[in-house]
């Protein structure tokens, strides 16, 4: 169980790492420094955003339940 938990934690942390990049710099952080900040409009989200959002949600949530869930289970053994 430790092992499927160990696995399930490693990819969800590279899924975790490739979301939060695809992200767009909202300002005033490293994107700026490599040309983000240039095209940033004061519009509302897109559904493309709205949606990457609630997958990177998604994917962070596992990722703490998994965290606990070895936790947990290191702890006992």
């Amino acid at each position: 169980m430790t092992t499927a938990f160990s696995i399930l934690l490693v990819l969800t942390s590279a899924v975790l790492i490739v979301m939060i990049l695809l992200h767009k710099g909202r300002g005033g952080g490293l994107s700026d420094m490599f040309g983000g900040g240039v095209s940033s409009g004061l519009g509302g989200s897109s559904v493309a955003e709205k949606n990457l959002d609630r997958i990177t949600v998604g994917v962070a949530v596992i990722w703490s339940a998994c965290i606990i869930a070895l936790g947990l289970l290191l702890k006992s053994g």
